[in-house]
């Protein structure tokens, strides 16, 4: 790699050039948080001598790690700092995504242990010159792709610790049962344990195939259209069984087709996770109730639910992975299904909320474009 960091507007410049000659090229993306909070902290001088050290590292660590014809660039002032990928590898392949991700890990790697501070990381490749009318944006966009990948592997990771759980029950209430003399009726007990925990891994393993659905870009989701009340009651339709089983009223509000734009499955997914979650903590032989509402230009979803409700400390915790509520009938919960609703959601730029609901509850709230208020503005 040239030694060094170039401005932003050259190597801005440069990764112009090659899309323009038709290669795709990686934009790597370093950002140091702390840098803002330091300049409050301790003033603008020791920011500078931050931004400085970190400067040295990126560049030393780049010189390593890159290739010759590659780019890194920094303007002063800035938090973030840019690396292309322009050279072509050994074989004439441009830079790909595993080639992007290892640079990536041993730069912010080797940054960090030279500053001890932490460094945020993201990639992602361009391949039109339009993306680097603003490199700073461009950066940005590569920092959330990181965000959302180190958020991913989380996920999966918490998944994988989740399942070893009923895994290891399983297994030893089976190993009992073949190993040692037991009478009927506790064997029968034995067998109904790990047969709820068969259940308990079997919606863990939903989960996780639930969120692998999400590997889908946001603009394939938000360029089909569903209908969200029929969504709704299909979704009311198949939990019906769980809803009967513990005497709960499961109800859709009537009324006419409402479009929103989003991925029908996507949107099923998210209503399955709110309406079954509904179930799970509202009150025995109480009432869960779906509504849907066109108020352009968005659609309106709720579901309501008569149980002990969302204190207003946990409101957001709940969305992220692998958290659940502190309430006694939250250890029925999976603790991933609202992660997912949030995050299907959130690709078609909607948004889920949870406040208090008029059954007593808690009510979650979900916003979704709608596809009649896209219509109306083509038309005009």
């Amino acid at each position: 790699m040239n030694r060094g960091l170039v401005s932003g507007g050259e190597l801005a410049a440069a990764m112009r050039v090659a899309c323009e000659q038709g290669r795709a090229v990686a934009l790597l993306a370093v950002r140091l948080p702390e840098f803002a909070q330091l300049a409050w902290r301790d003033g603008r001088r020791a920011a500078l001598r931050l931004e400085r050290m970190t400067a040295r590292a990126v560049a030393l660590a780049a010189a390593r790690v890159m290739r010759e014809g590659d780019l890194a660039a920094h303007d002063a002032g800035s938090d973030w700092f840019a690396l292309a990928m322009l050279a072509p590898a050994r074989d004439g392949a441009f830079a790909q995504a595993l080639d992007a991700r290892s640079a990536l890990e041993r730069i912010a790697a080797a940054v960090s242990l030279a500053t001890g501070q932490r460094m945020e990381t993201g990639w992602y490749a361009l391949d039109r010159a339009a993306d680097l009318d603003d490199l700073g944006a461009a950066v940005a966009r590569a920092l959330e792709r990181g965000a959302r990948e180190r958020e991913r592997y989380e996920f999966l990771a918490a998944v994988g610790h989740e399942l070893r759980t009923p895994l290891t029950s399983i297994r030893g209430y089976l190993e009992t049962l073949l190993d040692d003399e037991i009478d009927a009726s506790t064997a029968r007990r034995f067998l109904g344990v790990a047969r709820a925990e068969a259940v308990r891994l079997a919606r863990l393993v939903d989960g996780m195939l639930d969120f692998s659905l999400l590997d889908l870009e946001a603009p394939v989701l938000a360029a089909r259209r569903a209908d969200v009340r029929g969504v709704a009651l299909a979704a009311a339709d198949a939990l019906a069984p769980i809803a009967r089983e513990a005497g709960i009223a499961l109800e859709v509000a009537p009324g006419d087709a409402v479009l929103a734009r989003i991925d029908a499955d996507a949107c099923a997914h998210a209503l399955l996770n709110l309406i079954e979650n509904a179930l799970k903590h509202g009150r025995r032989g109480g009432r869960v109730c779906v509504s849907v509402e066109r108020q352009d230009p968005y659609v309106e979803l709720a579901v309501d639910d008569d149980g002990p409700g969302v204190p207003l400390g946990e409101r957001e915790r709940i969305f992220a992975h692998r958290t659940r509520g502190s309430g006694a009938c939250d250890a029925r919960g999976r603790g991933i299904g609202l992660a997912i609703v949030r995050a299907i959601v959130e690709r078609v730029a909607g948004s889920v909320s949870v406040t208090n609901s008029p059954l007593g509850g808690a009510r979650f709230a979900v916003r979704l474009p709608s596809a009649r208020a896209e219509s109306a503005a083509r038309s005009s």
